[in-house]
C-alpha cells in the first residue's frame, strides 16, 4: 500500500476514506521513486525484471496488520 489521495477518490470523499492507512505506515511515494531510481541506474549489464515492494505491515496485496 503506498499512502496517496486514492482512498479519498475511492470513497468519494466519505470519511472512512481517512482510516485507511491508520494503524501502520503505508510506503510513500517518495518510497517507490527510490526503487525506480535504482533499478534504472544499475549498469547496463544489470536487468531487473520484476519489483514487487511492500510496507513491512503488509503481508500480500489483501493482508495488512494495522495497530489497535
Amino acid at each position: 500500500m503506498v499512502e496517496t489521495e486514492f482512498s479519498q477518490v475511492r470513497f468519494k470523499g466519505d470519511k472512512i476514506a481517512d482510516t485507511v492507512y491508520k494503524g501502520f505506515k503505508a510506503l510513500q511515494a517518495e518510497d517507490v521513486a527510490e526503487v525506480i531510481y535504482f533499478a534504472i541506474s544499475r549498469p547496463p549489464h544489470v536487468n531487473i525484471a520484476d519489483v514487487l515492494m511492500f510496507c513491512t505491515a503488509q503481508a500480500n496485496s489483501v493482508t495488512v496488520n494495522k495497530e489497535l
